[in-house]
């Protein structure tokens, strides 16, 4: 008899076939050799059944059915893929053994499992376990096939990670959608991470600007010319920085202390799944399930890059050999200048920025493959060239820099200079062109510091130095008005490096490494949570940004009123996460995660059940539905998606009660005729009107995600509409008289400080009385 061979996906068994038996014969939904049958799964073939599987009465929500706990798990078949899987189960009959050939992943086994024991296949079992679809690696890994037992706690974990997320799912979102007579969509990962983006949002409008000002001075010394800026305490009276910057120019000074030291920047680390998430949002906007679907055709279809969906940096001794002669491949084409430049020798397996075997678990770094690529799509190409850049670094020198630390004093003030002067750009040379890391000459790099100053850093390729002994001549001074500012909404960059490491704010990369294992759910299903959210109404994008609805703000505050807070606690899903790794290395028992995961759906329950109802507008107009009728999950996920393009953004200004208002108002206002079209919306790609409700001026589009909106009172003015108009047409109102606590008056303009949330602010005129 025969080995069958079960691929994931048809693309990948029939690249498998072409090595083990390219004269197979090809009979649509698999191929047959002389010695294998291959065929496929079409992803997951099998899934948790609904909650009616167990009991006709679950087909209606009904808190008090809850909890839904089944004694054993059932699975079913998906219809639209039913008739592959009867092909695998009479392939199976003719085959006395069994290759498991979906990818090398929990997921993968899992899918694999679940066939398995659908069809009750009792052959044995070997595992294919590879990183790319290469020939070579496919060849390499049927020559040394794994006995499927070595891989049953991946198993264990897998299973562990579905149950744990039906258990939870299935009975928080029924709880809170019944109690509160709206779909709401809860899950063991998506809810901590929808807290995330909610405390952001909370914290940003909690936060209050503070202007201060910073005084700058320009020196002459020699021939050599340096920009500083004071040092000492915040400046908030502009009367002062005006004085002190006054009081400095044209004068002589003295450098008090002069620093040079040389650094190294080592190249960064190898891409993860993750990390190519961030570096692919940052650079070319694209999403984190865009990337990966993108970086999954680069390995399935083109088979120019290694396994993606991978959470490592490095590589093991067994790599080294084969990044060689990828870099040898690269010499020929479009990398072949930047490819000849390199040097192999710098990438070895005592290289621990590279080689770190330890750190290498499931699967390696990603790299590209000894494939070259044929013809790539715009978005393919970018990808892949994120991934050769990176690639090639390693095979580059450390770029190496002089820092400059000057502090020069000045009519008893002292001003401080940092300069990075560029002395060997090294790795740097990939990056490619417009890019400061490579240190072109006037480029400046702003460090945060405490949120308040900005520190700036000047770049130069040209030689920098200073004689501590010889006075200076301060030819120029300036100073400027600056506010703090608040912290940035997440993207889905800056997201996904929380999800990395539990919302805890960790910058150095060793720290972030060990935190991998704790992260919020796995670099395969990180996109999909992010895309979850999008779906069922909880966030929308304004650009880059995401915003908070008011269906997915009054979830959080919901689920956290209930008194089940760790369902939203990134830290306490991260160590399920956690849990679930070590499961997987057999350090762990299935059993007992999943007793506490049961302990805390009946917690949630009980604490639900004796919640208050949210009241009537609570989550918007739209966001009500009728409760699930026949399946639990496709109930919420239809009704849901069906709401986000109804949902309610709320970028309020202030504190989240401002979130409610603005909604309420921006519904008023919002019916079509009955409000005066007073202005276009200014806000970018917006083409909606701004139209009056009851307390403010809110956008027609806001249904789209539009969040601007003009409140009709600032600083105890009255905003008519011809004020509104001017703010929209001319970006500010005319002059205007203010009362001062004091009983003094100010004179000022009131300015549409931003034309995406409509924010106001204050400009002080000359003029005052």
């Amino acid at each position: 008899m025969k080995t069958l061979v079960i691929a994931e996906k048809p693309d990948m068994g029939r690249t498998i076939a072409a090595v083990i038996e390219p004269k197979a014969k090809n009979n649509r939904t698999y191929l047959e050799g002389e010695q294998y049958i291959i065929t496929w799964a079409i992803g997951h073939l099998l899934g948790l059944a609904e909650p009616d599987a167990y009991d006709s009465k679950y087909k209606r929500w009904n808190i008090a059915d809850l909890p839904i706990i089944p004694d054993q798990f059932k699975i079913v078949p998906n219809p639209r893929t039913k008739d592959q899987l009867k092909m695998i189960g009479e392939l199976a009959k003719r085959a006395s053994a069994i290759v498991n050939a979906c990818d090398a992943g929990r997921e993968g086994q899992y899918i694999f499992a679940l066939i398995q024991q659908q069809l009750k296949l009792r052959q044995p079992v070997k595992r294919l376990w590879i990183s790319d679809l290469t020939a070579e690696s496919i060849r390499r890994g049927f020559d040394g096939l794994k006995d499927g037992a070595e891989f049953e706690n991946l198993t264990h974990a897998a299973r562990a990670r579905s149950e744990a997320d039906w258990l939870i799912g299935m009975n928080a979102s029924r709880a809170f959608t019944t109690r509160h007579n709206a779909l709401l969509s809860v899950g063991r990962v998506q809810t901590p991470v929808l807290a995330l983006i909610y405390d952001r949002e909370i914290e940003i409008e909690a936060f209050q600007s503070q202007t201060f000002y910073e005084v700058a001075a320009w020196f002459r010394q020699e021939g050599v010319e340096y920009r500083g800026v004071r040092q000492g305490d915040k400046l908030t009276d502009g009367e002062v920085a005006e004085s002190i910057a006054t009081s400095v120019k044209g004068k002589t000074g003295q450098i008090i202390k002069y620093e040079a030291k040389q650094t190294k920047d080592y190249p960064y680390r190898l891409y993860d799944l993750t990390l190519l998430q961030r570096e692919a949002n940052a650079k070319y906007g694209y999403g984190a399930k865009k990337t990966l679907d993108i970086a999954q055709a680069l390995y399935e279809k083109h088979k120019v890059i290694s396994y993606p969906r991978t959470n490592s940096n490095y590589v093991t001794e067994q790599n080294i050999e084969g990044m060689h002669k990828t870099l040898n491949l690269l010499k020929n084409g479009t990398y072949s200048e930047l490819a000849l430049n390199a040097k192999p020798e710098l990438v070895h397996k005592n290289n621990k920025g590279v080689c770190n075997p330890s750190r290498v678990e499931d699967h390696h770094a990603i790299l590209p493959t000894l494939k070259r690529p044929g013809t790539l799509s715009k978005d393919e190409q970018n990808i892949y060239d994120l991934i050769v850049r990176r690639f090639l670094s390693h095979f580059y020198p450390p770029a190496e820099y002089k820092q400059h630390t000057v502090l020069t004093e000045v009519e008893k003030h002292q001003f401080k200079t940092s300069v990075k002067e560029l002395l060997s750009i090294g790795w740097k040379v990939v990056l490619g062109s417009g890019d400061p890391e490579q240190g072109a000459s006037g480029k400046k790099k702003a460090k945060k510091n405490s949120n308040e100053e900005e520190e700036t850093e000047e770049w130069t390729d040209k030689a920098f130095a200073v004689q501590p002994d010889l006075p200076v001549q301060c030819t120029k001074s300036e100073f400027k008005e600056k506010a703090t500012q608040p912290p940035k909404s997440y993207t889905e960059g800056t997201l996904l490096k929380a999800m990395e490491s539990a919302g805890k704010q960790i910058e150095n990369e060793e720290l972030r490494d060990a935190m991998k294992d704790s992260g919020l759910g796995t670099p395969a299903t990180r996109a999909a949570t992010i895309e979850r959210l999008k779906n069922v109404g909880y966030i929308t994008m304004q650009g880059k940004k995401m915003q908070l609805t008011l269906k997915g703000r009054t979830a959080i505050e919901l689920i956290r009123r209930a008194g089940v807070d760790l369902l939203t606690s990134p830290e306490m899903t991260g160590q399920w996460e956690r849990r679930l790794h070590q499961i997987s290395k057999g350090e762990a028992e299935q059993d007992k995660f999943m007793e506490n995961v049961k302990k805390f759906t009946l917690s949630i329950i009980e604490k639900v059940r004796v919640q208050a109802p949210a009241a009537a507008d609570a989550f918007g107009e739209d966001a009500r539905g009728s409760r699930g009728k026949g399946n639990g999950r496709t109930a919420v996920s239809k009704t849901a998606a069906k709401s986000t393009n109804d949902a309610r953004t709320t970028k309020a200004s202030a504190a989240k009660t401002a979130s409610t208002t603005r909604t309420t108002m921006q519904m008023s206002a919002a019916r079509p005729g009955a409000r005066e079209v007073l202005a276009s919306c200014p806000s970018p790609g917006c083409n909606g009107h701004i139209i009056e409700g009851k307390k403010g001026y809110g956008c027609s589009r806001f249904k789209e995600g539009c969040t601007f909106v003009v409140w009709k009172e600032y600083a105890g003015k009255k905003i008519t509409s011809t004020m509104l108009k001017s703010l929209v047409e001319k970006g500010s109102t005319q002059v205007l008289s203010f009362k001062r606590k004091d009983g003094s008056t100010v004179k000022a303009r009131i300015i549409l400080k931003d034309v995406v949330t409509g924010q106001l602010s204050g400009e002080k005129q000359e003029a005052s009385s």
